[in-house]
């Protein structure tokens, strides 16, 4: 290792030190989590801007910032499936009525499909007002190249309805251990439903046997507390993994690939930006304080921001609702997990709405009001089964570009570019979900809308 990467690792290391420090020092978490959103900037800018992106120094540097943050992200993972598994048992257990858990699940999924159609309209709006065209991209031989592995992929896709049955048959568990592993793109929710199964037959012994039923109740509750602790051992290391995840996002940043397509990474953040502002409507009318919904929920959309990831967010998502927005731990634990694979706002929704305007007229469509109502309902069909990973915008591209019967060599030329947008993408995912979870507390569980809308007052005074 050569010595200027040494020097920037003891730098790093002071870094990480510094934020120690402040832990020591009490400071709340979401305020360590924005000092590493900014040292973790600032020291990947000082790589890129001193050594150059692929310079040797560069790589040996983030090689080992890379054991901090590939940790991080290993432990969240690590930590989603059992949370979901047990946290889905307990919620079934504590609900004691089977059919308030299908009104639940119902309303959850209905709010994610709604606010994903009122994305894909927000991107369509922003693609025509930008005036996006893709007959103004041309594409080189790498791009020709991602575009053949892209159509190869799309040619699986035979159509709306086979792959909506498809997606269906897929969310049910064949082998719990495989998807524990979380081996499929629709794991999660297959994890979701067995636990489902779980807490339902957990209910209905203790309603059987009063005595099984204690011991059940026992035995998750303590389970449940274990697993809890855990998760707030992960997440008190946060402040350390963005600023690890954000060294490497900075430092290996494509510049020239971000200029090159500047006005579609515009438009998309507007679009972003215009979507969470709906959020902050839905949030508003609550009866909830915006400005501290957003405050509390800060370091989940910083890691979510970071990763770009759903479904490793999921642990911090649960935890936010549960703890800092009072939303029952039945409805967070099924808004984050459906959130992370159904209705994603800004992959599921925005992108491909955006890509299909730009690509309409270059195919002789109109884009009316008639192609928009179809093109929504696609997008909401499609929705289903978006796996919740960096990559997940592309899936959701292709399915809608198969039906639409769309050419995607706008998805491949747009991959140069798809980490910078789709870090703003994912925290419009999560927070979609945290929304959701809310409006689902309102709406379905009454007796916790007080509580809800305290997030405002009492609980800022924890922080």
């Amino acid at each position: 290792m050569s010595m200027l990467a040494i020097i920037n690792l003891m730098l790093f290391t002071a870094l990480l030190s510094g934020l120690f420090q402040l832990g020591k020092m009490q400071m709340s978490l979401s305020r360590r989590v924005l000092a590493g959103l900014i040292a973790g900037s600032l020291f990947g800018l000082y790589l890129q801007g001193v050594f150059g992106v692929s310079n040797a120094v560069t790589s040996e540097t983030l090689a080992w910032t890379n054991v901090v943050a590939n940790s991080y992200v290993n432990l969240l993972r690590l930590i989603i499936m059992p949370l979901i598994l047990i946290t889905m048992i307990a919620a079934v257990v504590k609900i004691g009525e089977v059919k308030s858990l299908g009104k639940i699940g119902g309303t959850v999924i209905g709010v994610l499909i709604v606010t994903t159609m009122v994305a894909a309209l927000i991107g369509v709006v922003m693609a025509s007002a930008f005036n996006l065209n893709a007959g103004d991209l041309t594409g080189g031989a790498q791009e020709m190249a991602r575009a053949e592995v892209l159509e190869a992929r799309m040619s699986s896709a035979v159509g709306t309805t086979s792959m909506m049955a498809d997606t269906l048959v897929s969310f049910v568990p064949q082998n719990i251990f495989l998807d524990l592993t979380n081996a499929r793109d629709t794991s999660i929710i297959a994890v979701v439903i067995f636990g489902i199964l779980f807490g339902i037959a957990a209910l209905l012994t203790g309603n059987d046997s009063p005595a099984h039923g204690e011991r059940i109740r026992g035995f998750v509750e303590t389970t449940q507390a274990v697993v809890m602790r855990l998760v707030k051992i992960v997440i008190s290391l946060t402040p350390y993994g963005v600023l690890a995840l954000m060294t490497r996002v900075i430092a290996t940043s494509d510049v020239n690939a971000i200029i090159t397509l500047i006005t579609f990474v515009v438009a998309s953040y507007l679009a972003i930006a215009i979507m969470f502002g709906v959020h902050a409507g839905l949030i508003a009318l609550l009866g909830v304080n915006v400005k501290t919904y957003f405050q509390k929920v800060w370091p989940v959309l910083t890691f979510a921001f970071v990763t770009r990831s759903s479904a490793a967010t999921i642990p911090l998502t649960i935890r936010a609702q549960i703890e800092e927005l009072n939303v029952p731990a039945p409805i967070a634990n099924l808004a984050a997990s459906f959130g992370a694979t159904i209705g994603q706002n800004g992959c599921a929704g925005i992108y491909p709405a955006m890509l299909a305007v730009m690509v309409a007229p270059t195919m002789g469509v109109e884009v009316d009001l008639g192609f928009i109502a179809y093109l929504v309902l696609i997008i909401a069909i499609g929705s289903f089964g978006i796996a919740g990973v960096g990559g997940g915008a592309t899936n959701a591209a292709i399915v809608v570009f198969s039906v639409l019967g769309f050419p995607i060599t706008i998805v491949a030329l747009l991959i140069s570019i798809e980490p910078l947008i789709d870090m703003a993408r994912t925290a419009l995912n999560v927070n979609g979900s945290m929304t959701t979870g809310m409006i689902t507390a309102r709406f379905v569980a009454p007796e916790t809308a007080s509580a809800t809308a305290r997030v405002g007052s009492e609980s800022l005074q924890k922080n």
